[in-house]
């Protein structure tokens, strides 16, 4: 009799402690897979916008680059980032957005805050010399807790791009 009480207080804490490590593992996979995407899109936005010669804003979501000869559109759009080259179709790169911004910046540093008319996107486009990203993921599992992340890239600066003060 004792020794299956003591047999059933093993097996629960061996239960335990298995559902707890699934659900840490679980957990894991999630920050993983936030963490490598922001890492991946940085990585590409970041060597775009250092090689771009022009920039044009469609919106405050939305951003295409001039990198040689081909346009690279990254847009903002149902929880997700997409990068479009040359017109083709936009790929994800990174998926689960809950909040997501551009940031752009003149070349003194002052922050270009209106895209709220076409006049005001090609006057953001004329003075635009550093953009930056701002953006929060999550991710849920059935039996997991909602893992978040959040990312604010460095400013990438447009060496291409020529700009006077």
């Amino acid at each position: 009799m004792i020794a299956s009480v003591l047999g059933g207080l093993v097996l629960v804490a061996v239960l335990t402690a298995f559902l707890f490590l699934g659900r840490s593992g679980a957990n894991i996979q999630n920050y993983n897979d936030m963490e490598a995407q922001a890492r991946r899109a940085l990585e590409m936005f970041a060597e775009d916008t250092r090689q771009a010669s022009a920039v044009t804003w469609t919106s405050a979501d939305s951003v295409t680059l001039v990198v040689d000869t081909n346009t690279v559109t990254y847009a903002f759009s149902g929880g997700q980032l997409t990068r479009a080259v040359g017109g083709g179709t936009a790929k994800p790169i990174v998926t689960g957005i809950t909040s997501f911004s551009f940031l752009a910046y003149t070349i003194t540093g002052a922050q270009i805050t209106d895209f709220s008319t076409a006049a005001a996107l090609v006057t953001a486009a004329k003075d635009t010399k550093q953009i930056q990203i701002s953006l929060a993921t999550s991710r849920t599992s059935a039996t997991v807790a909602t893992a978040t992340n959040t990312v604010l890239s460095a400013r990438f600066i447009l060496r291409n791009k020529l700009i006077t003060t």
